[in-house]
């Protein structure tokens, strides 16, 4: 079985949605997107498997995104796309794509909606905020 993410170790939702397909048994693919972007046509596959649109999937938060206007609606999904794979740091993350789905995981306990095992046991998020309590019930 296959399971990719599209990680960016800096970002703790990446690290934390890392952790828990680790957890769940698996080995996925890591792909760093930002040293290894993809290319045009895997980026519109997988916005398509998402059921989204390349502006969802803009990153606001420490990227160029005010800077270069990106806010405004002149911009084609063509154009964002463009842009994103200009600057990679406009493509949110982490997304992962598994047997079951493709789904950008923000909050990073929504990877548990797709992975093959869901049950993976207490776990608790970097910045100690609690997922799955001991008795293996999701929180929230």
């Amino acid at each position: 079985m296959t399971i990719t993410i599209y990680h960016n170790p800096d970002c703790g939702t990446s690290r934390n949605t890392l952790a828990m397909i680790r957890q769940s048994g698996e080995e996925p693919e890591v792909i760093e997107y930002l040293k290894t972007p993809p290319s045009r046509e895997k980026l519109k596959e997988l916005i398509a498997a998402m059921g989204t649109t390349p502006r969802d999937l803009l990153r606001r938060k420490g990227t160029p995104y005010e800077e270069l206007g990106l806010d405004y609606p002149k911009w084609t999904d063509e154009d964002l796309i463009g842009f994103m794979l200009e600057h990679p740091i406009l493509i949110n993350r982490p997304i992962v794509v598994t047997p079951k789905g493709t789904k950008l995981c923000r909050p990073s306990e929504t990877v548990l909606d797709i992975l093959p095992n869901p049950d993976i046991g207490p776990f608790t998020k970097d910045d100690g905020e609690v997922v799955i309590d001991a008795s293996g019930r999701r929180v929230r």
